[in-house]
């Protein structure tokens, strides 16, 4: 059995083993995750993860965020393809997505710093949590408590598809607003040269003035949205005239994306509704679908 094939299978049995299970439509993660400018999130999430030194030497030895701007759109259609596919794929396509990354944090690993790190894996997963309700509410539009709590709840899937403990995941806004003052007030967050030359890499590939509007607006974006101490660590100054920027990109990108028709705002994987069942493994009867299409254990 191959290395793929034996992570298909671990994948599957902690699947089967937990309580977890997947958002349907209806739910607030495809409410969320199937607006295509919500991905703009990611520089924040990474420049969050980056700070981190052992995630910033992981990502430094075992990374080509370092290549040509080719490299970084290449780069970024497989992440987008393996995060659509966790979120909208039907079962097999959650769990390839699953094998697969798991099958690269295999090499990724070094003395300090090891990508399956429960650890690790909690602070990157929570940038996430942190970033991408943010996102969309600057540009798309307000979310409730429950809904956010509820984006945490649904997310905690990660949980069996990464192999972390039950219950390692934050379950709801305040347990990821406070575990996130905790990472940035705490000792655990180090900026390092690695850390400031990835941000770099991130932000300002080569040649990224040839994509001129799509890297703007995330520069900006991105270092506006940062906490100050973490913008600060980075050697990003941030004035008068930023903040000026950093609103009339936001006004900008959310009046564009109120004027665009759905076809254009959201991925096709979304639209084409490839998850109208719930995650079903061998017993589909123990997952019930609620009014809001998200789907429970019965």
């Amino acid at each position: 059995m191959g290395n793929i094939e034996r992570h298909r299978a671990a994948v599957r049995a902690r699947l089967l083993g937990s309580d977890c299970v997947r958002a349907g439509p209806g739910s607030i993660s495809w409410k969320i995750n199937r607006e295509v400018i919500v991905v703009a999130a990611w520089g924040r999430a990474i420049l969050l993860q980056l700070a981190h030194p052992a995630v910033a030497a992981g990502v430094h030895h075992h990374s080509s965020f370092r290549g040509s701007l080719l490299s970084s759109f290449r780069r970024f259609h497989s992440t987008v393809g393996a995060m659509l596919a966790l979120t909208f794929g039907d079962t097999d396509q959650v769990i390839d997505a699953a094998a697969g990354i798991n099958a690269i944090h295999d090499r990724v690993r070094g003395d300090s710093y090891s990508a399956h790190d429960p650890d690790l894996q909690r602070w990157v997963h929570a940038t996430l949590l942190d970033s991408i309700p943010l996102t969309y509410e600057q540009l798309v539009g307000p979310l409730t408590p429950a809904e956010r709590d509820r984006y945490c709840v649904e997310a905690a899937i990660m949980e069996p598809l990464l192999g972390m403990p039950a219950g390692w995941l934050p379950r709801d806004s305040a347990e990821v607003d406070s575990y996130m003052r905790r990472m940035v007030a705490g000792d655990s967050l180090v900026v390092t040269d690695a850390s400031r030359a990835l941000a770099r890499s991130v932000l300002f590939p080569p040649r990224w003035y040839l994509m001129w509007p799509v890297f703007r607006g995330l520069q900006v974006l991105t270092i506006g949205s940062l906490p100050p101490s973490i913008r600060e660590a980075y050697g990003f100054g941030w004035r008068a005239k930023d903040e000026r920027a950093f609103a009339r990109w936001t006004t900008m990108l959310r009046t564009s994306v109120r004027l665009l028709p759905r076809f254009v705002r959201e991925w096709p994987m979304a639209r084409r509704g490839l998850s109208n069942l719930p995650l079903r493994l061998d017993d589909p009867a123990r997952l019930v679908i609620d009014d809001r299409g998200v789907a429970t254990r019965r």
